[in-house]
């Protein structure tokens, strides 16, 4: 497996297997086939509500426990000091883990500067190997670190073909913060898998338009999490290193870029407001 060395020396995966959106009833299954096939990193979170599946699929696996990669991330609603060291405890409790490599801030609202100094006390105790973002733009995460000990060393963002991120990648490439992709297939918005220019890329390759699209943000240095609840899926978005994309590739792909998601729009203010008060437990 391909890994990317963190700022603070951690070896993380280039390739990981996410389970946002994957039933509890079904997280487990899925895991266990992601792990069977291969993957060594495992994305979840408090707010997906199946840190628990993700942890008996661990336990199960017959696996080393160095040998995997686990992420979570902590919501919005414990943002502050003692509510993010309650939160954490609970997350480890559910993953049934001794140490977490890789702890997120879910999302940029509420007082994540007070979560951000209680990961770095988690970081500090060595319960946590590396500590980082999601979905922080460029000002607020530049912002955070200025004022704060420790740099992130991951920021976990929204990346595919219609969303490209070029300006936060020149960015997080000069402060050494390593970038994430979350829904790097983009949800399956835009008729991705039919998109002419993908399609005739991938059918040259003979490839899958889903693994045009993890090789190309592999090569940008990107690291990928695809979820899919279907095995053979679930094998092919791992089997991306055996061909190399040309420039050519890459030029035609970068041309599909709107400079927005097709997902949701983070600059909406009652998309922010349902965020940021979205509670997940009492």
């Amino acid at each position: 497996m391909k890994k990317v060395r963190l700022n603070n020396g951690v070896e993380m995966p280039a390739i990981g297997f996410g389970v946002f959106q994957i039933p509890k009833n079904e997280t487990e299954r899925c895991v266990n086939d992601a792990l069977e096939a291969g993957y060594r990193m495992i994305d979840t979170a408090a707010s997906y509500f199946n840190e628990k599946e993700v942890g008996d699929a661990i336990r199960n696996s017959g696996l080393k426990r160095e040998d995997l990669f686990i992420t979570t991330k902590l919501w919005v609603q414990d943002f502050e000091y003692e509510d993010a060291l309650k939160a954490f405890d609970k997350s480890m409790v559910n993953l049934g883990l001794d140490y977490l490599d890789l702890y997120l801030l879910h999302k940029p609202y509420g007082n994540y500067y007070a979560a951000w100094r209680a990961l770095e006390k988690l970081y500090k105790e060595g319960r946590i190997k590396a500590i980082g973002v999601t979905s922080f733009s460029d000002e607020r995460l530049q912002d955070l670190f200025l004022h704060n000990e420790i740099k992130p060393a991951v920021n976990q963002l929204e990346i595919n073909p219609w969303y490209q991120q070029k300006r936060s990648e020149e960015f997080l490439a000069s402060e050494g913060i390593q970038m994430e992709a979350w829904s790097p297939l983009a949800c399956g918005t835009g008729d991705i898998f039919h998109n002419p220019v993908l399609f005739s890329i991938a059918e040259k390759h003979g490839k899958s338009v889903a693994q045009i699209v993890l090789r190309w943000l592999n090569q940008r240095n990107i690291v990928v999490i695809p979820k899919s609840t279907h095995k053979e899926r679930i094998i092919e978005n791992l089997n991306i290193l055996d061909f190399t994309l040309t420039d050519e590739d890459m030029k035609l792909i970068s041309s599909l870029d709107t400079g927005k998601s097709k997902i949701y729009d983070d600059q909406d203010l009652t998309t922010v407001r349902g965020i940021g008060l979205y509670k997940i437990h009492e």
